[in-house]
């Protein structure tokens, strides 16, 4: 057993005394086919989330993201829009949403809505145009057209490779039936990019956060917000796709990270600002080192960006330690809140991923061939992860289910994949399905209570069916009554607006003292193989681990009133 000691401490993040919803709020991501399905197509949907919202005023969030719910032909799972200005029939009606606009509002709820300005789908308007459109063409400079290298200009005219997979670029077909030009997708040929070097593109884009501002909604998630803008002459690349995975001998990516993406945020801020009631937006930028990623949240630009660098640190005390103070010095730097996050929509669930070992490069999902992670020593970990990431003031993200403590599907069958991921890695890599499964509401309802019918778009496992809603409500030391209490605790405290002192309790403990306006809360988070022995004068305000009694097992954390 180690035994606590007086801790040296230092001050990792003051408070700001700044008090607009952003910095501190905790967001609740939805991924609309996959929360509530209302009319039993076994996709969830608008009506559905709507009539779902009182759970989330009663969990203790502040606002709610909604992933993409446009007119798509859902190659991308709605990543892909064809209308950015109506709602896809999978989904509901432009009624729907501004019914459910109102009703988060009733509710208490902020609504943040995705917005996907990289590309469009390939059966957009626009993009339709360009392919009947002449190369040079202004349909044409809509998007990113070249012509190929070699004689016959049947070569790319790079050799960028697609995020997803495979060649970054698709050649058409021309009007008269000749192979043409090349177009640049970074994710799939149904997803083109879009030239942000034409202001028509720009003004387009503009008008449609007024569309949607003007309707109600309190803010936007960024899509790809670091790669809007993409290296003059676009050079040729051959490393890493994914900034994250960048070592210090690499430079920047020539698609990634371009200093031009700044002035179109810029211009997109002051629209935000001229509308009353805090408008905001988050960044999702992969962007590498820190400093880089807090440029995006200078005071003219986005509000938020979410720290990615948090949610891929390893298990282990020094690096989130490192991770933890080197994001707040970066923020604080420029007046930005810190915006934490441990899961989405785009990787394994943190109640599997941290079973992973530690230190390996995180996977693009799981198979079910594949090594199964531990389940137990996962939720563990999960629960004590999100007790230290709560606790921390800034603002923070919550992936839907993960208040369940739903795991990663990793058995799920290779056949009902749909991430375009699986199919552009020639079937290398599983892809993103594992961590998009319907949310189980009900044990022994059909699909666990998420739509009235058995069918879901993905299989759920039969893990979901105690792991449902009505399995924990009210359950003690159950995982959605620990982040009931964790959310309450932190709103009643005002912890998302205090400081932060670190504290050396040890080279396996990661601790900090949260100074609050009515409360100093201290977070211990134990990473050592014996217990922790706690302060006797110290009062357990909610803990991971179910009971302690004086000691933190390992693979816990608490907060306690000091």
């Amino acid at each position: 057993m180690t035994a606590s000691n007086d801790a040296t401490a230092h001050l990792v993040h003051p408070t700001s005394g700044d008090r607009e919803w952003w910095r501190s709020a905790v967001i609740y991501q939805i991924y609309p086919r996959s929360w509530a399905d209302s009319d039993g197509d076994g996709i969830g949907d608008l009506p559905g989330i709507t009539a779902r919202l009182p759970y989330l005023k009663a969990l203790g969030v502040d606002a709610v993201w909604l992933s993409p719910f446009y007119t798509s032909p859902q190659a991308d799972a709605g990543y892909d829009v064809a209308d950015y200005r109506d709602i896809d029939p999978l989904f509901g009606t432009l009624a729907d949403a501004d019914e459910l606009i109102r009703a988060a509002h009733a509710n208490d709820l902020r609504v943040v809505v995705d917005l996907v300005p990289n590309h469009t789908s390939d059966e957009h308007a626009w993009f339709r145009a360009a392919l009947t459109a002449a190369p040079g063409s202004p349909e044409r400079d809509r998007y990113i057209f070249r012509d190929g290298r070699g004689a016959d200009g049947g070569e790319p005219p790079n050799d960028w490779q697609s995020v997803f997979g495979g060649d970054a670029w698709t050649r058409i077909t021309e009007a008269d039936g000749t192979p043409g030009q090349w177009y640049l997708h970074l994710f799939d040929r149904k997803q083109p990019d879009l030239n942000w070097e034409n202001p028509v593109v720009r003004s387009e884009f503009e008008d449609i956060l007024r569309f949607w501002l003007d309707r109600g909604v309190d803010g936007f998630r960024v899509d790809v917000a670091h790669g809007l803008v993409k290296a003059p002459g676009l050079p040729d690349w051959t490393g890493p796709m994914n900034m994250i995975d960048l070592t210090e001998a690499d430079t920047r990516p020539p698609m990634w990270d371009q200093d031009g993406v700044h002035d179109i945020y810029r211009d997109w801020r002051k629209i935000l600002d001229s509308y009353p009631g805090e408008r905001a937006m988050c960044a999702e930028a992969w962007v590498e080192p820190p400093e880089r990623l807090a440029r995006y949240v200078r005071d003219d630009e986005f509000q938020q960006a979410f720290n990615f660098d948090f949610l891929v640190t390893p298990w282990r005390a020094d690096d989130l330690r490192a991770a933890i103070a080197q994001s707040y010095r970066a923020n604080d730097a420029v007046g930005a809140p810190t915006t934490w996050v441990l899961s989405n929509h785009d990787v394994v669930r943190h109640a599997t991923r941290l079973a992973l070992p530690v230190g390996e490069p995180r996977p693009n999902g799981i198979f079910a061939t594949d090594p199964q992670p531990d389940a137990e020593l996962g939720l563990r970990r999960a629960r004590a992860a999100t007790t230290l990431m709560l606790a921390l003031p800034g603002g923070a993200y919550v992936y839907y289910g993960e208040e369940l403590g739903l795991p990663e599907h990793t058995t799920l069958p290779d056949e009902v994949r749909q991430d375009p991921t699986y199919q552009r890695t020639e079937h290398k890599e599983a892809g993103r399905d594992g961590c998009r499964i319907p949310m189980p509401w009900e044990k022994d309802s059909a699909s666990y209570g998420f739509g009235p019918g058995e069918h879901t778009w993905l299989p759920q496992p039969e893990s979901y069916g105690a792991l449902a809603v009505d399995q924990q409500d009210d359950v003690p030391g159950s995982t959605l009554e620990l982040y009931r209490t964790l959310l309450q605790t932190r709103r009643d405290l005002r912890l998302g607006e205090g400081s932060t002192t670190q504290l050396d309790l040890g080279p396996d403990i990661v601790g900090y003292d949260i100074a609050a306006a009515d409360a100093t809360v201290r977070v211990i988070l134990n990473l050592g193989e014996a217990d922790y022995e706690l302060p006797s004068d110290a009062t357990v305000l909610v803990s991971s681990a179910p009971e302690i009694a004086g000691v933190l097992p390992t693979d816990a954390a608490v907060w306690l009133q000091v």
